[in-house]
């Protein structure tokens, strides 16, 4: 009841507030970037978090959690009228959003999607504030042993489902992030690792020019490599029509919700699974299975739902043990740390008013997100018709701006721009970016907690293993890379094969 009643006065604190403006513009800027494709939910978090450093703290992670809400939701737009995702996390609402377009039900995919994202923010919000002070507590029993294992299991994970086809790719990228992690003085002894006489290197890459470059920068070189293009947005009907229709898919949105939220707290997994998840679960519970991919409404309705449930989700292992569920969420811890806030398992001691504030902060951003939403769908489509290209350099200045204004240094324009090349390579090779960028939040966690575990254990590895928590983990970890194995793969499959079929067999 105690956390009832902070939530509560968190919520009357933000809606009785000149905050009630900030939801609205945040919000909306959001929905702004997620609709252009390729400016995902990251590169608008990182950017704008370059423009909060004079903001009030709660202000600054309230404007950036609008604009996570906002961007995630506001790619299904151009997934369903353009057949075009906005973000990567909403490449599975195409599947059903552009065939209810083409058959002129537009206006009804949009309320669906709409109203989806909604129920889904508002299943994970309830998670949040349910699963996080639990996890807090349950955290103040993780040691120095516990958290290196578990830098490394979201690594590992990370990069096993982002690249789904050939997991090595992920944890190459993974343990590159790891390494560029390490470059800079160590926090026990000031050494400096990695920096060959150079005074820039002896403070390391920066958190925000890293991801700025990875994600922004990066997509101006993938735009410039295209030919020129031109979005013209189609037609849309009715909107607010079928927005009540969705309650009664509750099965639906309610599974959605769930697994979203939990795809969230897997670290370094994120919205984008959260929506293939769902939505492959939706299909296998559906009675009419045919359907999806050819205009179903519950197909478009799990997909949606899922990656915004996944968003509130992801901010929970963020607030709880000072470890990103995804990469936007990655960029929000930076920026909880620029501001002198200090997530981890201490925070419902130490701020709990504040982790009740960032509840309260998704509820309104959901709220806004369904208003806004519903009430401008045509006038927000005109953004698409702006050319892409000519929106890059609008989007390189910031990136330099913003790189600039951290810490002053030229230095870290130019680590801007070399990460921006570094990014714009693995997306040509095929390698994924999110696990690297995990990579290098989790490198300070992992490198200080191996070194502290290693000095209580006086050198002595075991330790790793022998403790129950540590040891758990760490066979969590060994069980993913096994099961990631071609051979074991097929094994299993042929086990699988020979099982169904001894079914038949006997049926």
């Amino acid at each position: 009841m105690d956390g009832l009643s902070h939530f509560f006065n968190a919520v009357l604190a933000i809606g009785l507030s000149a905050d009630l403006f900030t939801v609205v513009w945040a919000t909306l800027l959001g929905i702004v970037v997620g609709m252009i494709p390729g400016l995902t939910a990251t590169l608008g978090v990182a950017l704008v978090t370059t423009l909060t450093f004079s903001m009030e703290q709660n202000t600054a992670i309230l404007v950036l959690i609008c604009v996570y809400i906002g961007a995630i939701y506001g790619g299904g737009r151009t997934a369903i009228l353009l057949n075009i995702p906005g973000t990567p996390a909403n490449a599975a609402s195409a599947l059903d959003g552009f065939p209810l377009a083409r058959q002129g039900r537009a206006g009804e995919a949009m309320a669906v999607a709409t109203t989806g994202s909604f129920l889904g923010s508002m299943v994970g919000m309830v998670a949040l504030a349910v699963v996080a002070p639990w996890l807090a507590e349950f955290a103040l029993d993780f040691t120095s042993f516990e958290f290196f294992w578990l830098a490394v299991f979201g690594i590992v994970l990370c990069g096993q489902l982002t690249a789904m086809d050939d997991p090595l790719k992920g944890w190459i990228a993974g343990f590159f992030g790891l390494l560029i992690a390490m470059v800079g003085q160590e926090s026990l002894h000031a050494y400096a690792r990695f920096s060959y006489g150079i005074g820039d290197l002896e403070g390391g890459f920066g958190l925000l020019p890293v991801l700025v470059g990875a994600f922004g920068c990066a997509e101006v070189f993938a735009v410039m490599r295209q030919e020129a293009t031109q979005l013209v947005a189609s037609k849309v009907g009715n909107v607010l029509r079928s927005a009540l229709s969705c309650v009664r898919y509750t099965r639906t949105w309610l599974r959605s919700g769930i697994i979203g939220t939990f795809m969230g707290v897997v670290p370094g997994v994120g919205e984008d699974m959260g929506a293939w998840v769902s939505y492959a679960a939706a299909k296998r519970a559906s009675k009419t299975p045919e359907e999806f991919g050819n205009g179903s409404t519950d197909g478009l309705l799990a997909a949606e739902t899922g990656n915004n449930a996944a968003v509130p989700g992801a901010l929970i292992p963020v607030l709880t043990l000072a470890i990103p569920g995804s990469a936007p969420a990655a960029v929000l811890l930076a920026a909880m740390v620029i501001h002198g806030l200090r997530p981890g398992p201490l925070i419902m001691i130490t701020q709990a008013d504040f982790f009740y504030s960032v509840v309260a902060m998704v509820f309104w951003a959901s709220c806004a997100m369904l208003v806004l939403g519903l009430l401008m769908t045509r006038p927000l489509l005109y953004v698409l018709r702006i050319r892409r290209e000519w929106l890059m350099g609008m989007i390189f200045v910031l990136c330099v701006v913003g790189s600039f204004a951290i810490a002053g240094r030229i230095f870290d324009v130019w680590v801007m721009i070399g990460f921006g090349l570094v990014g714009f390579l693995m997306r040509e090779m095929g390698f994924p970016v999110a696990p690297m960028i995990l990579g290098v939040v989790l490198g300070p966690i992992l490198d200080n907690n191996l070194r502290r575990s290693l000095s209580l254990s006086q050198g002595d590895p075991l330790q790793f293993l022998t403790r129950p928590i540590s040891g758990v983990i760490a066979a969590l970890v060994l069980l993913v890379i096994v099961l990631s194995l071609p051979v074991v793969q097929r094994a299993i499959a042929a086990a699988v094969a020979r099982v169904t079929a001894s079914g038949k067999h006997h049926g």
